[in-house]
């Protein structure tokens, strides 16, 4: 038996993974679950799986969860640094599944254990790169890629030398918008935005997707989970999600990750490495899929992936503030203030100001993200 907190429970990530779990109980013990604010879902969730720490970030919600535990057992607690208490508590493995920068703190708690962590938050390294991947070699902790992308990478190079690699190709759906003009883009409704046509995520993930961003923050995480430089990785469109990254040696050979769009597949990858175990996801059928078709990113029309790869290439605090501003610019698109052709317009904006130096610690990024986000408020104000 195999012992797991998941940071981000009752997220897409968070309920897939115990999706995963509850088909093998006997396999797992876990240990904390969180959650933002969900705190009847989280309790099912402890109940459920008898964690032993049920940790709500909103303190204000500190209240509701006990009740809802009742007399389960479990323990509750609340706030920013209880979810660091869970996040490093000594597990088998750690999913670090919180969205956006509120799932800094807790992901290093993991990695200064010294553990395996599964990684789904992407922005811990889009905007913490070199702080995080240095803390991990220095704790000795092993990183797990979970976005679909960068697991299907990560298997590409499984016996493969770094220094053998030519490409490494990301993937994208395009998103919903694909097909639109940019007349239609920017008339695209949050309701819209969220509709993704082959992943079931949450909103600002959908987002993030259909403006491209979530492409653009693979790209730079890709960059710190598979060193071969910036000038090797680049991003196709993919519209059906079948293969979700692919890796080309210098010999010429291409391999290729296919697989459903359903995120419990690299999940699965990530709980049971270096192993294979059963999912209940359906097999491939390539005969009633037909055919796969593959085009370049318009970045007129989505300029997010553009936007992007100038911050990888600017470095310094230049991918802090990208993900920050996005960040704020896509909460004020979901809440109705700004049109959708805005979030990426905002990101710009920002980004043009003066960048500040790399951040060299946590407190340093989270002092750019506090900053930036501060700033595109007050733009958005302005605005």
């Amino acid at each position: 038996m195999r012992s797991i907190s998941i940071l981000g429970a009752t997220g897409s990530v968070g309920t897939s993974t115990l999706d995963l779990i509850r088909r093998e109980p006997k396999r797992w013990r876990v240990v904390a679950l969180t959650a933002n604010s969900r705190t009847d879902e989280l309790a099912a969730l402890a109940r459920e799986f008898r964690a032993e720490i049920a940790v709500v970030a909103d303190e204000s919600k500190l209240a509701d969860l006990r009740q809802a535990l009742g007399n389960s057992g479990v323990k509750a607690a609340a706030g920013s640094d209880a979810l660091c208490e869970a996040a490093s508590r000594n597990v088998d493995l750690a999913v670090a599944a919180i969205v956006g920068c509120a799932g800094l703190r807790p992901t290093m708690a993991a990695i200064e254990q010294g553990g395996t962590i599964a990684l789904a938050n992407k922005e811990a390294l889009v905007s913490a790169g070199y702080v995080m991947t240095e803390a991990v070699q220095r704790h000795g902790a092993t990183l797990l890629p979970v976005d679909s992308e960068h697991n299907a990478i990560f298997q590409c190079l499984q016996g493969n030398a770094m220094s053998d690699v030519r490409w490494i190709t990301l993937t994208a759906s395009g998103g919903p918008f694909r097909t639109w003009s940019a007349e239609q883009i920017g008339a695209a409704t949050p309701a819209q935005a969220v509709a993704h046509p082959n992943w079931d995520m949450g909103a600002k993930i959908s987002v993030d997707s259909a403006t491209m961003m979530n492409k653009g923050l693979e790209f730079i995480e890709a960059h710190h989970l598979f060193p071969v430089g910036l000038d090797r990785l680049r991003i196709i469109v993919h519209p059906q999600s079948i293969v979700h990254s692919m890796v080309e040696y210098r010999d010429g050979s291409t391999l290729a990750q296919l697989g459903p769009s359903d995120m419990r597949v690299p999940i699965a990858s990530a709980l049971a490495w270096p192993r294979r175990m059963e999912t209940p996801c359906n097999p491939l059928d390539l005969a009633g899929i037909g055919e796969l078709s593959f085009f370049g990113p318009d970045e007129n029309r989505f300029p997010a992936t553009r936007l992007a790869r100038e911050a990888a290439h600017t470095g310094g605090a230049a991918p802090a503030i990208l993900n920050a501003a996005n960040e704020v610019a896509v909460a004020a698109f979901l809440a109705g203030q700004i049109e959708f052709t805005r979030i990426a317009a905002l990101v710009e904006e920002v980004l043009n100001r003066n960048a500040s130096a790399a951040p060299m610690s946590l407190e340093e990024v989270l002092a750019v993200d506090a900053e930036t986000r501060a700033y595109a408020a007050r733009m958005l104000e302005h605005a």
